[in-house]
């Protein structure tokens, strides 16, 4: 069981966490430092708007398979 399922809020709001990411994933798609956090913890919003952000860079990875 996981800090989301248990309750965990967004990192940028307060709103549920909906999803949790690395923070050094986070750092380059939001304005955060990595060094201050292991995980980040998204509400709906804010993931989407991370894989807004994070669509090229996930495609060309994608593309490396």
């Amino acid at each position: 069981m996981g800090r989301v399922s248990k309750g965990e809020k967004c990192s940028f709001c307060s709103g549920q966490a909906f999803k949790s990411i690395s923070a050094v994933e986070a750092s380059k798609y939001f304005n955060i430092k990595a060094e201050t956090r292991k995980r980040v913890y998204l509400c709906r919003d804010h993931y989407k708007e991370y894989k807004r952000k994070s669509k090229g860079d996930r495609d060309l990875e994608r593309s490396r398979w």
